[in-house]
């Protein structure tokens, strides 16, 4: 049965996941309705564009993961509103009380939405680095969406998480294992993953992209990237994997539009600086193998300009 959904998704997702569409879900703030994607595990899958005041800023993942003594939400959503809304999406499919919520990383689509768990009583866990960059940062993070999203960001507060880790959070609930693993340097500070070892599906946060093209910051190592993912990403040979942006989907997709595009990315860079190339031509490098990806637009030159400028000093 697992194996039909999965391929119920691929069939499917990208038909769903176009940046052309401002909103799946109008009776919400939440862009999607919650998708079981296996047995006991939902997703609300987030627009594949940046954050609009269409989208109510919900332009990733929300998860969540049922069990039988309690639910984990992964991602407290990018506002007080989408975490209410996710909660009462939660309802609807359990009696069970939420005891838990991962923030992926310190970004404000994953944290802004704590100041509505921590008023529930919730436990809110987060990776060290991810923490502190929210503290840093939040409060940019919640201007920028006050801006966009206005009157849907009401109730929106800089709550940073109740309990931090280093490398892995484990807990156990109704006989299932969930573990948090950061596994090394990869899109942003504090960047995790949540491993499911019994059901082989991890929620990847943005370690992995497939359907919009990946965003590379300036505090993005590509080079560090690459090697997590080689030996650390892989080495958990997961059969499902429900991605930070898009439908969830298996390795090879993720492998596909991360791994393999960064590596592409970089040996382009690589080569246009071998022949002298400046960082004014840079940003005109052929990336038309990704652009049917949502967001090849609004990434690709930023994203060959940060390479480059990685590159000339390594």
């Amino acid at each position: 049965m697992e194996k039909i959904v999965l391929i119920t998704f691929l069939c499917v997702g990208p038909a769903f996941a176009s940046e052309d569409i401002p909103d799946q879900y109008p009776s919400s703030v939440l862009y999607a309705k919650p998708v079981e994607f296996i047995p006991g595990v939902f997703s609300a899958i987030g627009a594949t564009a940046p954050p609009t005041y269409e989208n109510a800023g919900h332009n990733n993942n929300l998860s969540f993961i049922v069990t039988n003594d309690g639910v984990v939400v992964v991602n407290a959503g990018g506002s007080y509103q989408l975490a209410a809304a996710l909660h009462q999406e939660i309802k609807l499919v359990t009696d069970q009380p939420v005891k838990l919520v991962f923030n992926e990383n310190g970004q404000g689509h994953a944290m802004l939405g704590n100041g509505y768990w921590a008023e529930q009583g919730v436990k809110i866990v987060a990776h060290v680095d991810a923490a502190h960059e929210f503290e840093e940062n939040g409060g940019q993070s919640l201007r920028a969406a006050q801006t966009r999203v206005k009157e849907r960001a009401d109730q929106t507060q800089v709550v940073a998480p109740s309990e931090t880790f280093e490398d892995v959070y484990s807990i156990e609930l109704g006989g299932l294992k969930i573990e948090a693993r950061n596994l090394g340097p990869s899109h942003s500070p504090g960047d995790i993953v949540v491993w499911l070892p019994q059901k082989s599906l991890v929620i990847a946060g943005d370690m992995a992209f497939h359907e919009r093209m990946l965003p590379i910051f300036s505090h993005t190592m590509t080079a560090d990237w690459i090697e997590t993912w080689d030996t650390q990403f892989e080495a958990l040979n997961a059969t499902y994997v429900i991605p930070g942006h898009g439908h969830p989907t298996n390795m090879d997709q993720v492998r596909r539009y991360t791994r393999d595009y960064l590596i592409y990315l970089r040996e382009k860079v690589g080569a246009h600086l071998d022949e002298g190339g400046d960082l004014a031509d840079a940003y005109y490098i052929d990336q038309s193998p990704y652009e049917h990806l949502d967001t090849f637009e609004e990434l690709a030159t930023k994203n060959a300009g940060r390479v480059y400028e990685q590159m000339e000093f390594e």
